[in-house]
């Protein structure tokens, strides 16, 4: 694995913070203030918001700073709807085309996820469970549904984190994620999707239940 680049080093560190709520949605990105507090000078600075304009995270605007995204629950939804499809073939295809070095690896970020869940501080978990579902679609040995998979995924990441940082399911998630790997390991495709379906589906609600709860606090 190659060292990261210190673009993507400070995009690394701005996503984080989107995702703890330092950069609220809706609120102006400074490149200047961010750079002089990063200590970094502007031109990475500028490549790490595109970085994260690409993923969806930030929005860039003509002559003004970019602004943090902020999706409407439709457009979170028919990402999800994507995702689903793009998860749902990666699956399928795992079970064709893993090797066991995949099921190996996937099974034992699953076993360290359930061994520190409750350890954890909820970013380093919401960053493994992502590892997780990457790591099957890897396993499917597309690189053009690997692609695509990563440029939804990241279009979520700030949906999916509200979701995990609820921590009210974790139970359920280390059961999902457990159908899955043992979907995987007996190379059944139907298990697979069943525990899929039901994983994004919760996924989707929690999203759902998030956002009717931020509109309710702030009375939109």
């Amino acid at each position: 694995m190659t060292d990261k680049t210190l673009p993507e080093t400070i995009a690394d560190q701005i996503r984080r913070d989107i995702l703890r709520g330092r950069f609220a949605p809706g609120a102006p990105l400074k490149e200047r203030e961010t750079a002089l507090e990063m200590d970094v000078s502007r031109t990475p600075m500028r490549e790490a918001i595109r970085i994260l304009a690409k993923e969806g995270l930030v929005l860039l605007r003509p002559s003004r700073s970019p602004v943090i995204a902020d999706p409407s629950m439709r457009e979170i939804g028919d990402a999800i709807d994507v995702l689903r499809a793009l998860e749902l073939l990666s699956g399928e295809l795992a079970c064709r085309r893993a090797t066991p070095g995949d099921l190996e690896r996937i099974a034992s970020i699953q076993t360290d996820m359930a061994a520190r869940y409750d350890m954890l501080d909820t970013l380093d978990l919401f960053e493994i469970d992502m590892g997780f579902h990457t790591a099957i679609v890897e396993a499917a040995h597309n690189e053009a549904l690997l692609g695509t998979y990563r440029a939804y995924l990241e279009r979520l990441w700030r949906a999916r984190y509200l979701s995990a940082s609820q921590r009210r399911s974790r139970d359920r998630v280390l059961r999902q994620h457990g159908d899955i790997v043992a979907g995987l390991q007996a190379r059944d495709p139907g298990k697979v999707a069943d525990a899929m379906r039901a994983h994004l589906e919760a996924l989707e609600d929690n999203i759902r239940a998030k956002y009717d709860q931020d509109a309710d606090a702030t009375g939109a």
